[in-house]
């Protein structure tokens, strides 16, 4: 799934630069190489996060050292193969403490028995709500948030002045500009993209699964087929091939960004992983709220970033008291945020680094985010939901009936 490719992971230029780094650290902590998966000491700690992240943990890790004696291993993983890595190793006991993932891998991790709740208490009071509301499961929290990360709207500011409040409005100023493109986002021809066209499926008032009083997903009740889901498939097939072609499978991820980039459009809806490299093409960008396409507003996902806590370590109580007592303070949370560029989940953080006015615009829009299902079945979602708009943008006699049949089918895989 797309989805996979929104996460924290470094680049391997900065995974190979970080390494360098950490290899010629001393003191309290260390790092190991990624392909290290043993515990090492078992009075120690073992700690799986990518590049960015160790460097970040470094001083907070000695500091641990020094205030409890028990030293924490930061064991250096490439991000894209955490989960996979921390699935298998956990049940055999070569697994780490702790690792670093996103909050949507809670349900199976749950599932197969690996992870284990973090006592927070009254901390969890100390966090975003949409960041407490990601890693709970159950009734019980099952990690200990640090970042927090949805889409925007960019904006070329030298291209347009403000990003209006509807999609249609957005999409006659874009075509006011005289761009190539009124408005891009990557898009795959085969699965089109779900986490991307979620803010607009929204609102019309559609979503996946009813949620419960608690916020948390009910796997029981699948809400995706329902009419106004029906109404947002009509507007896919209105607004692609065989309409105004504003939705453009051929556009990747890719070839979005640099039509972007190249000043072709003055909208890109995307997430804070593309700012960087629109700023260093000379674009003044601006983070604004997403348009409602439907009439309600639009909400897109949230994707929390957090530490688990392994099921099968050696060292729980000792474990939970690193993420609890020193992995939840503002320094450590603002030193993430710092390596990762996503606002942090601490809300004493999350308050301070919005004096940035990107941080700002995404935690504006992130502010009205869902978070994303974490739940199993969610699993059995992506594919017929991806393949059914990417079917529509290319062109549908029926689309209502084209979106039930999707949802079906879904039934069907969900049992």
């Amino acid at each position: 799934m797309k989805v996979n490719k929104k996460g924290m992971a470094a680049t391997g230029l900065l995974v190979a630069a970080s390494m360098l780094t950490l290899a010629g650290c001393a003191g309290g902590s260390s790092a190991a190489p990624s392909d290290d998966a043993s515990k090492g000491d078992s009075d120690a700690l073992t700690v799986w996060v990518d590049a960015n992240r160790a460097r970040a943990l470094e001083d907070v890790a000695k500091t641990f050292e020094q205030d409890k004696g028990v030293k924490v291993n930061l064991v250096v993983k490439d991000y894209d193969k955490i989960r996979d890595e921390f699935t298998a190793q956990v049940p055999t006991g070569k697994g780490p403490d702790i690792t670093i993932g996103g909050h949507d891998w809670i349900g199976a991790f749950v599932k197969d028995g690996i992870v284990a709740p973090v006592e927070l208490g009254d901390k969890s009071a100390d966090f975003e709500k949409v960041a407490m509301e990601a890693v709970s499961y159950d009734g019980k929290t099952y990690g200990l948030p640090y970042a927090i990360e949805n889409i925007a709207i960019l904006r070329n500011t030298a291209l347009a002045d403000s990003t209006p409040a509807t999609f249609d409005e957005m999409i006659a100023k874009g075509r006011a500009a005289g761009t190539e493109y009124p408005f891009v986002v990557g898009l795959d021809p085969q699965t089109a993209d779900p986490y991307h066209l979620y803010p607009f499926q929204t609102s019309f008032g559609n979503s996946v699964f009813a949620r419960n009083a608690d916020g948390s997903y009910d796997p029981s009740q699948l809400t995706i087929g329902d009419e106004a889901g029906q109404q947002f498939a009509g507007w896919l097939t209105a607004q692609g091939d065989t309409g105004t072609k504003v939705l453009n499978l051929n556009l990747s991820d890719d070839l979005a960004k640099e039509a972007f980039n190249a000043g072709k459009s003055p909208y890109f809806l995307t997430g804070p992983w593309n700012v960087a490299d629109a700023q260093s093409a000379g674009v003044d960008v601006s983070v604004d709220v997403i348009p409602s396409a439907g009439g309600s507003a639009a909400q897109p996902f949230a994707g929390v970033q957090a530490f688990f806590l392994s099921a099968k370590s050696t060292n729980p109580i000792v474990a939970n008291e690193f993420l609890v007592n020193y992995i939840a303070t503002d320094d450590v949370q603002t030193k993430l945020f710092e390596a990762g560029g996503r606002p942090p989940a601490l809300t004493e953080s999350f308050e301070a680094a919005q004096s940035d006015p990107i941080v700002r615009g995404f935690a504006t829009v992130g502010a009205n985010a869902v978070p994303m299902p974490s739940i199993p079945e969610m699993g059995s979602v992506w594919d017929d939901w991806g393949k059914t708009e990417a079917a529509l943008i290319k062109g549908s006699a029926d689309p209502a009936a084209d979106w039930v049949k999707m949802a079906d089918a879904i039934k069907a895989k969900l049992g």
